[in-house]
């Protein structure tokens, strides 16, 4: 008896990988397929870079809030000023340094998947890429100047992500630093959107201290010295509340009159705050200094908002420039001393 021995048909798993592995198929795929893993392998390592950036921001800002012993950002205001700096300069290196990953991982990309179409295409187009180089070296050197410029500012810590600025164009909270531009919201909650090859200035309002200056005027008849001591008394219980404690600095100061006319004369009052917080202790000031002068029958006219500028602005920083004067002498327990007969002067004698 004869057995038929036929063989049995390749399986179609291993004819798959014998044509993955063969020539033809690579001929065909192997151009998309290289540009496809090009893009994935980007896409993965932005991933990994923003994780670490990510990763080490969190870190910073966690040890800080764990060493202030608070758990939300905001609470730091009432802390000392390098732990708000770095938590916000933090942030704002990381906001660059994910824009500048994103950025060259983008070009790096194009650049492999326009040499995986064509090894030559580079060298083929070299006198092209060079006038096309030149043309945009004019045409983006906006492009590099906002770049610059905003690595600059980051680098040398002028603001950060929550700070209250002036950038001239506009003044908001900082809401994002990037590598062009500079993103504000303003106090009616529109958002703009400031190159950073423009900004030729930075007012910063949230580094170090602020200082509530309130000019009140009182009618010229009034007891000026009894209007000052008020105003010292109420500005003093004020520092001392438990609620606005944290954010005042230093005990409040009268600066003294401001000017006089034929109607009112201004009393100058002032209080270092911490930065960020002057806006709200002046509010709270004006109204209780409104209540004590309420009690002493004392009617205030109309007076505008004070912004210092200038020469007095800068005249005034490290607060009121008090006279030097001589101290009074002071007289023994003896008495006065009586004063000396002046003397005669001296003649010289006659000659013979």
């Amino acid at each position: 008896m004869r057995l038929d021995v036929t063989p049995s048909p390749t399986p179609e798993p291993v004819e798959a990988v014998k044509y993955f592995l063969s020539a033809e198929f690579w001929e065909t795929w192997g151009v998309p397929i290289r540009i496809a893993a090009i893009i994935v392998g980007a896409i993965l390592v932005r991933i990994v870079l923003h994780f670490v950036i990510d990763r080490v921001v969190e870190r910073i800002v966690t040890g800080v809030k764990k060493r202030q012993s608070v758990d939300d950002t905001q609470a730091l205001l009432a802390s000392p000023l390098a732990a708000v700096r770095t938590v916000q300069r933090t942030r704002t290196l990381g906001t660059v340094l994910n824009n500048i990953v994103t950025t060259a991982i983008v070009i790096v990309t194009l650049l492999m998947i326009v040499t995986t179409l064509d090894a030559n295409i580079t060298g083929s187009f070299a006198l092209i890429t060079a006038a096309l180089g030149a043309g945009l070296g004019f045409g983006a050197q906006n492009i590099v100047k906002d770049v610059l410029n905003g690595l600059s500012m980051v680098a040398e810590d002028q603001l950060g992500v929550g700070d209250v600025v002036d950038l001239g164009p506009a003044t908001g909270v900082v809401e994002a630093v990037g590598i062009r531009t500079t993103q504000l919201r303003d106090v009616n909650g529109t958002v703009w959107f400031v190159r950073n090859g423009e900004i030729l200035r930075v007012g910063n309002m949230s580094l170090g201290w602020s200082r509530a200056i309130i000019d009140l005027a009182v009618p010229y008849d009034a007891d000026v010295a009894a209007v000052q001591q008020r105003m010292l008394e109420t500005a003093t219980a004020l520092a001392d509340d438990p609620k606005w404690r944290a954010l005042i600095i230093e005990r409040p100061e009268i600066w003294g009159i401001e000017s006089i006319s034929a109607e009112a004369v201004v009393i100058r009052l002032v209080l270092k705050t911490r930065a960020g917080s002057k806006d709200d202790v002046a509010r709270e000031l004006r109204a209780r200094l409104k209540a004590s002068l309420d009690e002493m029958g004392i009617k205030l006219p109309a007076l505008n908002s004070i912004v210092l500028s200038g020469f007095e602005g800068a005249e005034s920083i490290k607060g009121a420039r008090q006279p030097r004067t001589a101290p009074n002498p002071v007289a023994s327990s003896e008495g006065p001393k009586k004063p000396r007969a002046p003397r005669s002067p001296r003649t010289p004698p006659a000659q013979s």
